[in-house]
């Protein structure tokens, strides 16, 4: 079980990153780097790759994310107890209870004869 906390917190980590990144992201193609000005020939510390930095940043996160969740599959503790259909399973043989029976009422012959006497 503590192996699956542990990619429960890594896949919710990478998760907010993978928003973060994708927040940052300007749709029109603007980005961060034109808020610093790489729109242009000026470039701050070479600004103008960093929407190749947040898209490779985007696509190895939504990977990692992807991974992270199928090996976390594979960290669930399955347990020696069997939550299968017993419904699949032909050998298996179910005993079910059956219900008291209630008693039945009782009809008294006199009161029955004075019924159909009246």
């Amino acid at each position: 079980m503590m192996n699956f906390t542990i990619f429960l917190a890594l896949i919710v980590v990478v998760a907010f990153l993978l928003i973060v990144v994708i927040m940052v992201q300007n749709p029109k193609g603007g980005g961060l780097s034109s808020t610093f000005g790489g729109g242009g020939s000026q470039q701050l510390g070479g600004v103008k790759k960093t929407t190749d930095f947040l898209d490779k940043s985007t696509w190895y996160l939504a990977t990692f994310l992807l991974v992270l969740i199928l090996a976390s599959n594979v960290a669930i503790n399955k347990g020696g107890d069997s939550t299968d259909s017993k419904a699949l399973d032909p050998d298996a043989t179910t005993t079910q209870p059956l219900p008291d029976a209630a008693p039945l009422p009782t009809t008294n012959d006199a009161t029955t004869a004075n019924d159909t006497a009246q």
